[in-house]
């Protein structure tokens, strides 16, 4: 029996920070208020108050609840959103979802029956990124004339 459970032990030990197919679940009657970040996919069937960044898909469920930012590759949303979003592929809004912000997006889904207040900007994302870009400072460059006298 102890050579069981210490099999059992290393296979659970071989997970890593480096597994990308981890599923991430907040369950309904759940309330987190924090910034959430994430290699793998993600579900919100509760409610997050705060940023959320995925290099996967996030899914809000019927229950679901955000307010602050979404960042990540792709999104299905049933629930109800109060946020800047961030899909760098396809956001699906189902036809129960209830959406008001900004999105940006490659690509935009609205099922009949979806409510939608805000505005949205649809262009392919060059960069590939999910996170959050920081605010650069502003460095006036200094106007170089070269004058032949």
């Amino acid at each position: 029996m102890n050579s069981n459970k210490k099999k059992n032990s290393k296979k659970m030990a071989k997970n890593s920070e480096s597994d990308h197919t981890s599923i991430n679940i907040i369950g309904a009657g759940t309330t987190i208020k924090g910034e959430v970040s994430s290699s793998g996919d993600f579900r919100i069937d509760g409610k997050l108050v705060g940023p959320v960044t995925s290099k996967g898909k996030i899914i809000i469920g019927d229950t679901g609840v955000v307010e602050g930012e979404i960042y990540c590759q792709n999104a299905d949303v049933f629930g109800t959103v109060d946020a800047k979003v961030k899909v760098n592929e396809l956001l699906s809004l189902k036809s129960t979802a209830k959406l008001t912000g900004e999105i940006s997006s490659d690509k935009l889904s609205i099922e009949p029956g979806a409510v939608f207040s805000g505005s949205c900007t649809m262009e392919k994302d060059k960069s590939n990124q999910v996170t959050p870009k920081l605010k650069e400072e502003k460095n006036p460059q200094k106007e170089v004339s070269n004058h032949n006298k």
